[in-house]
């Protein structure tokens, strides 16, 4: 059980974490995540000529949509694969992409681009998401995928951005140095925390399209010295700013608790 808090005093934050030394936070995933679509899925696409579909996003305003593909010709299913996208009368399918917990889109019109979630990781403690940046052609607007930020690239840049300390039963934790939020630790079962590592970002990776430019969300996990798995109970959901270059790449900034 853990309690995360925000304080508005930055001194009142740094007190907390003065008497210990900011560690780097270390990633769960160990190498980039991978999804292949089913060797049958593959096949049934290949041959179909009816798919079935459900809203992701309806753009009534720039006549845009995005569906999920749910079911092939004869209810074949699709596993979860596969994203439909609709530009005025043109459609642009991309059977690679999974649709499974309510991916979410949203459109830029001032650069004339989608924006797309998928999770790619899912299970108990576990949702992990890669974020899609699609533009339209100017003849027939058809879609490609100009940009997909993967989720082993997204850890390892917010590991370069948050740090963390720990004093006594209390987390403190820090964009580039300036504290954004602490949580105290509040279970007495688990043997307490580990001594080499005990806080962890990769298992939980989403990302929020709701502002001009898309924030990656993320929660961090607590490694007790007993145990297997992470854990996340009442722990802070930190988010920051991304920004996309001209050549592709990314930044991430303003790094703080999300509201």
């Amino acid at each position: 059980m853990w309690a995360a808090i925000l304080l508005s005093c930055g001194l009142a934050l740094t007190s907390c974490g003065d008497a210990a030394v900011q560690k780097k936070v270390s990633g769960v995933l160990e190498e980039p995540v991978v999804v292949d679509m089913p060797e049958q899925v593959e096949k049934a696409y290949a041959t179909t000529t009816k798919v079935h579909t459900f809203d992701i996003l309806n753009d009534t305003l720039h006549n845009i949509s995005v569906a999920g593909i749910g079911e092939l010709d004869g209810g074949v299913s699709t596993e979860g694969f596969g994203v439909m996208v609709t530009k005025n009368a043109t459609s642009t399918s991309f059977h690679g992409i999974r649709n499974t917990r309510q991916p979410m889109a949203a459109y830029d019109a001032d650069a004339n681009c989608l924006w797309l979630t998928s999770c790619v990781m899912e299970g108990t403690g576990t949702h992990v998401e890669q974020l899609y940046k699609m533009q339209f052609g100017t003849a027939d607007d058809s879609a490609r995928v100009v940009m997909a930020i993967e989720p082993y690239q997204m850890q390892q840049t917010l590991i370069e951005h948050l740090t963390f300390t720990v004093a006594g039963e209390e987390v403190t934790f820090y964009a580039d140095g300036t504290p954004i939020a602490t949580a105290k630790n509040t279970v007495t079962d688990m043997g307490g925390f580990d001594a080499e590592q005990p806080v962890w970002v990769g298992e939980q990776i989403s990302y929020d399209l709701s502002g001009a430019q898309p924030r990656v969300c993320f929660v961090p996990g607590v490694k007790y010295t007993t145990g297997l798995v992470l854990t996340y109970d009442d722990m802070p959901t930190l988010s920051a700013q991304l920004t996309v270059n001209d050549n592709g790449g990314y930044t991430v900034g303003d790094l703080k608790i999300k509201n």
